[in-house]
């Protein structure tokens, strides 16, 4: 195994240098958010294997969005130095796989990821949490690995893995660049890493093997970024980290000043919004008032992940969170009290080691008592190297059986009743899996799926509330609100760059914040009380078994994580209004499918006078 320092040969590259051609100023690349699949494996020319940057490199990326982050920053940088990017790996050239280490189904999948790699005789590179905190790991025996915090090498690694090298690059060191070249999954979606690592010391976590401590980025840095990023024509910014509340505390700063200096930076049209990222208890309860401010600006999200994993003091000590029961509670009434639609998440670990009926009971006791809108509920899983692993397990009969209560308890909450006939602002940024529906969320992240042309992604506009399901809830954008305009206006746009021969790119970013008036006006929201009637709980992993209502062409369920949550209150005048709605894609398709039902019965009638007539002609005998 060759080190990657002793393949490339110049000292200053161990020492931190730059090598050729890596840290020059090159343009951030933006892709298209597609239907289906991109085929650019399939498009490419053969490559000469001899070249560097003329391969198809295959990413596949597992776990949290700061891991989405990563891999765009990965993919810009080699995209930027001449390779294809592609998610289909039958054509690729290398597979990189980024890799998560939180749970042991994430790193299963890992494993099969790789050992179709090896039956495919492709090149492969490891990057991610995995190979950072686990780098003796058998699996990983003959393969590239990449640290969390190399990822600004990440060309020189694939480059010298092509030519057959096997290279380890994990020593830790200053923070990646912000302003690398990044590919992001959807051009009009910022994932922002605002810090890496975490102060905490929680005895299942593997993710502070990887990650390491805390190391937070600038408030200035991060601000410019920022800026970059709206003039490109991101909608929603999400600041990203293993622990948001703990950002600055290794640098003489905290949350409240990034988040104050980032949100006097966005568009007063409400055209960008931002979401905040998931904060564990202890480090957000001195500032909950200063965060509370924050939630009520017009551009954030009333949304908030805050992961309490047991309704158990026992288990919380034994898990070693650092706060209580009664503290994760002080979080939530306060900024439910404090922030008119409030929506939190939270995880819960069923079956921790020691957890007893009594402590479980406590946990289904909190669950029903404040609904949340989402509810990530997962089995414990021991993590190699973690205190946790070392504890005496709850059988894992006992550890299934309260995974499946505890999933029956929020899924008999009804949590869209009252919404339907509603008018909401959403701001529209995905097409769904459907590839019918785009998505939408409200201020309170509710996601509402509607049909409307793909023109009005990166729009906001208003949409009322047509039908409601267990698992989803189905809109229709009211013609003449602002979203429209601006659809409209941006195509306009297209159209005029078009005829001057101008890309797509600047397409997308050229055609913003049309919006005359400030949206920030709009209806003020009901006060959420986290009661049941208003929210309710989702699971990740039960999305598949949504209960959707069948509006015009929806041809099977929107999958991926559920959103829910309390809806802002509707103008006075909404209820009174017949609004218009954008239906101009289910009109046509209708009456595409009455043509053709028109015409099989056309041609059904005269098959059968045509056959009357020539029986009626046979001679009989």
């Amino acid at each position: 195994m060759e080190d990657i320092e002793d393949v490339l040969g110049p000292a200053g590259f161990s020492d931190g240098g730059a090598p050729p051609g890596l840290r020059l100023p090159l343009s951030i690349v933006a892709v298209k958010p597609k239907r289906r699949s991109s085929r650019l494996a399939q498009t490419q020319p053969q490559p000469d294997a001899r070249i560097p940057g003329t391969q198809t490199i295959y990413v596949k990326t597992f776990g949290c969005s700061h891991n989405q982050s990563d891999s765009e920053y990965m993919s810009g940088q080699l995209s930027a130095f001449g390779y294809a990017i592609t998610e289909e790996p039958e054509g690729a050239d290398l597979w990189l796989i980024n890799t998560c280490t939180v749970k042991n189904p994430s790193q299963s999948a890992m494993t099969t990821l790789i050992s179709k790699c090896k039956s495919a005789n492709k090149p492969l590179v490891v990057a991610g949490c995995v190979p950072q905190g686990s780098r003796d790991l058998k699996e990983l025996e003959g393969i590239s690995i990449i640290g969390v915090q190399q990822i600004d090498r990440v060309v020189e690694v694939v480059e010298e893995t092509l030519k057959g090298h096997e290279v380890r690059l994990l020593s830790r060191k200053t923070l990646p660049s912000l302003d690398l070249p990044k590919v992001r999954k959807n051009k009009f979606i910022e994932i922002l890493p605002i810090n890496v690592g975490c102060l905490g010391a929680c005895t299942y976590c593997k993710t502070k093997h990887a990650r390491g401590h805390l190391g937070s980025y600038t408030i200035e840095s991060l601000v410019n970024r920022v800026k970059i990023v709206v003039s490109e024509g991101v909608r929603e910014i999400w600041l990203s980290s293993e622990d948001t509340g703990a950002y600055g505390r290794d640098i003489g700063t905290n949350l409240p000043n990034l988040l104050n200096a980032i949100v006097a930076e966005l568009p007063a049209d409400r055209s960008t919004m931002l979401r905040i990222g998931m904060t564990n208890p202890p480090f957000i309860l001195e500032h909950l008032n200063e965060i509370a401010s924050v939630l009520r600006h017009p551009c954030v999200y009333t949304f908030l992940h805050v992961p309490v994993q047991s309704g158990s003091d026992a288990v919380l000590k034994a898990m070693n969170r650092e706060y209580t029961v009664s503290e994760f509670r002080m979080v939530v009434d306060t900024l439910c009290e404090l922030v008119p639609g409030m929506q939190i998440a939270t995880d819960i670990i069923c079956g921790f080691p020691g957890e007893t009926d009594e402590d479980f009971a406590q946990t289904v006791s909190l669950v029903k008592e404040y609904q949340l809108p989402q509810v990530h509920i997962s089995q414990f899983y021991p993590r190699p190297g973690t205190p946790a692993a070392r504890m005496k397990k709850v059988p894992s009969i006992e550890v299934k059986k309260r995974s499946r209560e505890l999933t029956s308890v929020f899924e008999a909450f009804s949590p869209y009743e009252g919404l339907k006939g509603r008018v909401e602002r959403i701001w529209i940024t995905e097409i769904a899996t459907d590839g019918v529906h785009l998505v939408g969320h409200t201020k309170g992240y509710i996601q509402v799926l509607v049909i409307a042309p793909d023109s009005m992604l990166g729009t906001s506009a208003d949409a009322k509330i047509t039908s409601v399901g267990r698992w989803s809830v189905f809109g229709e954008v009211i013609e003449g609100s602002v979203a429209v305009k601006e659809a409209a206006h941006k195509q306009n746009c297209a159209e005029v760059q078009e005829e001057n021969g101008q890309n797509h790119v600047e397409e997308a970013t050229c055609c913003t914040n049309t919006c005359d008036s400030c949206a920030c006006s709009g209806a003020e929201s009901t006060a959420q009380q986290c009661s049941p009637s208003s929210v309710a709980p989702t699971n990740r992993g039960d999305a598949a078994r949504q209960e959707t209502p069948q509006p015009t062409l929806v041809r099977r369920n929107v999958e991926g994580t559920v959103k829910t949550s309390e809806v802002d209150t509707a103008t006075p005048t909404a209820k009174d209004q017949q609004p218009n709605v954008v239906t101009r894609r289910a009109l046509n398709i209708d009456r595409i499918l009455w043509g053709g039902l028109a015409v099989s019965f056309a041609t059904t009638v005269a098959v059968l006078v045509l056959l009357t007539y020539k029986i009626s002609r046979t001679p009989s005998y």
